[in-house]
């Protein structure tokens, strides 16, 4: 089989339904960036030490339910309904579990930190900021067309732990969280 098709040349894409589009409609973009989510969540999973099963495991769930998430999306707003959804309220409080679990571990958070520390947290951190950029594509989305109201609270879940986890990270490698520190407090530290 052939990757290629040439169909799309033009700027145009064929969604699961057969409805085409151009690529950048705003459903293209919203699954792409999913894909794309997902994509960096492979990058982190290769930063996960093989002792972390648990957290593997859990990531690599993740990489299979936003597939599925991608899947809905790639349906026109025309063939959105409840039958065709996935995404529920468990995968959100699955999430919140999680979160609970993996926190149990970690200091206090008294400041603002700053992506770093380590590969595997400053990924972590990535793949962070990404889910949020997911966020707001699918708020914007749900403005114009239907979308599954269980996807928003799930994003926003799911960037909570991608923060967690990346503390959690820094935590198990014995490192340091990088702390956010005020203008007027750096300033200080440099006369």
């Amino acid at each position: 089989m052939r990757i290629y098709t040439r169909q799309g040349d033009k700027g145009m894409t064929r969604l699961a339904d057969g409805i085409r589009l151009a690529k950048d409609d705003l459903r293209v973009e919203t699954y792409g960036y999913i894909d794309e989510l997902n994509s960096h969540i492979g990058l982190l999973i290769c930063e996960i030490p093989q002792q972390e099963a648990g957290l593997l495991a859990d990531l690599h769930l993740l990489q299979q339910e936003l597939f599925d998430l991608g899947g809905e999306l790639a349906f026109s707003n025309a063939a959105q309904n409840e039958s065709m959804w996935q995404v529920n309220s468990t995968w959100t409080s699955r999430l919140e579990q999680q979160i609970d679990r993996y926190s149990e571990s970690l200091p206090p958070l008294r400041q603002f930190i700053l992506p770093g520390g380590s590969r595997a947290a400053a990924q972590a951190h990535v793949v962070r900021t990404l889910v949020r950029h997911c966020e707001r594509l699918l708020l914007a989305l749900s403005r114009e067309e239907r979308v599954n109201p269980e996807v928003l609270p799930y994003l926003n879940r799911m960037s909570d732990w991608f923060f967690t986890v990346a503390r959690y990270l820094i935590c198990v490698a014995g490192g340091r969280e990088v702390l956010w520190v005020k203008a007027a407090d750096r300033q200080q530290s440099v006369i």
